[in-house]
């Protein structure tokens, strides 16, 4: 018996480092998956523009993803100003007609019951529907400070966001696990997990890249490189192992800057400032079906007033000129964008609108082609 005993830890030891093995060892490469996107795009030019009611005074950061049925979602976070404890996270249906009524999917108080924790406040929520056609959301959770000192959280809906799983932090450090913020939509790995831009504010500015497996948790992490003045960058794949980033610009630059990856973002180089100009405000960027890319962004060094599109015909290098679709020259805003092509081919732009709400624009590849289609006016508008 005492000779059992001698051999009972040492055992229990082996077991355990045999069964943690799997995690000790490093991942498999990563690839990025190519997500299917319909054949029969619509050759004509059309293009239609709505503005989403909202029932907080104030709306902001909105996020797209498509459903398996093929419907659109879209959220955005509202309340009385950004950072006040009112806001809530609401989310909104589109059918390819009309948008639904918005309504709350996560609040202060719900963040605070699945966290556990103290929460001031709630921000930029993150879509993505997965292979099994999983609702994916991630958003930003504030117990003490500024936005430098958020978590991220992370839930999962099996119903198209009717209801969700209670929502786990992402752990990004094993230690502080603060100043961890998401803005841009993840990519999908071929291995079911995915790639997630991210930032830290914290002391210094810099864009991160997460891996995370298929249930969120985090595997690897990497930073991407360049200035200490980078956030929220926005990744779009050019094939099974490169992709291109581009992050917005907090410094004195105000131009966007690069970094690209040619190992399904294991690593990553520094691809230097760009030409585009930046007024420290977030961007969207898109790999369409036709292998251009599609970038909104505020297209000016200072003021958010204008929002335009531009298209790349070879992997980020050079740019076309801007196509305005917002033009305002006073104090207004047009901000946040965030790009989706759907199954069927049509391209899905959501922005902050003023602050005050969400809109919503949708055409097809040829309307970025047709440079006598003007930009509609707004063919639904919600108070």
């Amino acid at each position: 018996m005492t000779s059992i005993r001698r051999w009972l830890a040492p055992l229990a030891f082996a077991l355990a480092l045999l069964a943690a093995l799997p995690r000790l060892l490093p991942p498999a490469a990563p690839r990025f998956a190519t997500p299917a996107i319909a054949t029969a795009v619509t050759p004509e030019p059309t293009f239609s523009a709505r503005l989403l009611a909202n029932p907080q005074p104030s709306a902001h950061a909105a996020t797209l993803a498509e459903l398996p049925d093929g419907r659109i979602v879209t959220a955005w976070f509202a309340g009385s100003r950004e950072g006040a404890r009112d806001v809530a996270i609401l989310m909104a249906s589109f059918d390819g007609r009309t948008w639904s009524e918005a309504r709350p999917v996560v609040s202060r108080a719900q963040a605070q019951r699945d966290s556990a924790r103290l929460v001031r406040k709630l921000g930029n929520p993150v879509l993505a529907t997965d292979a099994a056609g999983r609702l994916h959301l991630w958003y930003v959770t504030v117990g003490y400070g500024g936005w430098a000192g958020s978590a991220i959280n992370h839930a999962t809906s099996s119903d198209g966001g009717q209801s969700w799983n209670t929502a786990t932090r992402v752990i990004t450090s094993p230690f502080w696990n603060l100043s961890t913020l998401v803005r841009t939509p993840p990519l999908p790995l071929a291995d079911g997990g995915w790639g997630l831009p991210a930032y830290h504010e914290f002391a210094a500015k810099r864009s991160e890249w997460l891996r995370l497996d298929a249930e969120g948790r985090v595997i690897d992490k990497a930073r991407l490189p360049g200035s200490q003045q980078t956030l929220q960058p926005a990744v779009a794949a050019l094939d099974a192992t490169r992709a291109l980033a581009l992050m917005r610009d907090t410094g004195p630059a105000n131009r966007i800057r690069a970094a690209t990856t040619g190992d399904g973002g294991s690593g990553w180089l520094d691809a230097g400032v760009t030409a585009l100009p930046n007024p420290n405000a977030s961007v969207a960027l898109l790999h369409i079906a036709d292998g251009r890319l599609l970038l909104a962004y505020n297209p000016q060094t200072a003021n958010r007033n204008k929002l335009a599109l531009a298209l790349s015909n070879d992997d980020g290098k050079h740019w076309s000129a801007p196509r305005l679709v917002e033009d305002a020259t006073g104090g207004e805003e047009f901000s946040y964008p965030a790009l989706l092509q759907a199954r069927d081919g049509t391209i899905h732009l959501a922005y902050t609108w003023q602050r005050k709400a969400i809109k919503h624009l949708a055409f097809t590849p040829a309307w970025l082609d047709d440079k006598a289609s003007p930009v509609a006016t707004v063919v639904e508008a919600k108070p």
